[in-house]
């Protein structure tokens, strides 16, 4: 197996450092240090920390897509396909012991006011993670598995803000009761069937 250059180092290094103690938490030198490699090498590969965070963030993103697999496996209900889902991040939560939380929340609440290029890519992400939920509500308000009144997009953006809200709060409490509390809402009440749903006039 080949050894990873030298801006892999970095990116590895820097997506667990980002990932662990924050933006505003993880200076170059730390960032290098744990990579081992010079810190004059860092501004060989990225302009600026900001471009390290974009790249750390393209690969957070491509491990949480692939957990969305499900979303799309045909082989199992819909409905039950949002629920595991769910059900694997908040596993994932507990095997992190809600330290981490999840990277793109962190740096939204971190960096969104100050970073353009940082917004920008985080937008783009919640963007995509909100289309794969949406097309599985679809699919199952196609089989009346869940209640038809409210649009899949809406539904799916909720979905979404209220599990990153939950991650938060799991964070500070440091147990999994609000994603639990998650689960029983969405899953009992806000998605079943024949939930009732006000409609405004």
């Amino acid at each position: 197996m080949p050894k990873p250059n030298i801006r892999e180092k970095i990116v590895a290094a820097g997506f667990e450092r980002l990932h662990r103690h924050g933006f505003n938490g993880s200076a170059v030198q730390d960032i290098t240090d744990a990579a081992q490699v010079p810190k004059g090498s860092f501004y060989n590969h990225f302009e600026s920390k900001e471009a390290l965070g974009a790249a750390a963030l393209d690969r957070y993103w491509e491990l949480t897509e692939r957990g969305l697999r499900i979303l799309s496996d045909e082989s199992i209900p819909p409905l039950e396909r949002l629920k595991r889902y769910f059900e694997s991040l908040a596993d994932l939560m507990e095997i992190w012991k809600y330290a981490k939380g999840c990277m793109v929340g962190n740096l939204s609440t971190e960096l969104a006011d100050h970073s353009r290029l940082m917004r920008d890519r985080l937008a783009m992400i919640f963007a995509a993670w909100t289309r794969a939920l949406e097309g599985c509500i679809r699919e199952a308000q196609a089989e009346r598995a869940i209640n038809t009144d409210l649009d899949a997009a809406t539904l799916a953006a909720f979905l979404l803000n209220a599990w990153e809200g939950a991650v938060l709060r799991s964070k500070v409490d440091k147990d999994g009761a609000a994603q639990r509390q998650f689960l029983t809402v969405i899953f009992s009440c806000l998605l079943a069937p024949d939930a009732p749903v006000r409609r405004r006039r």
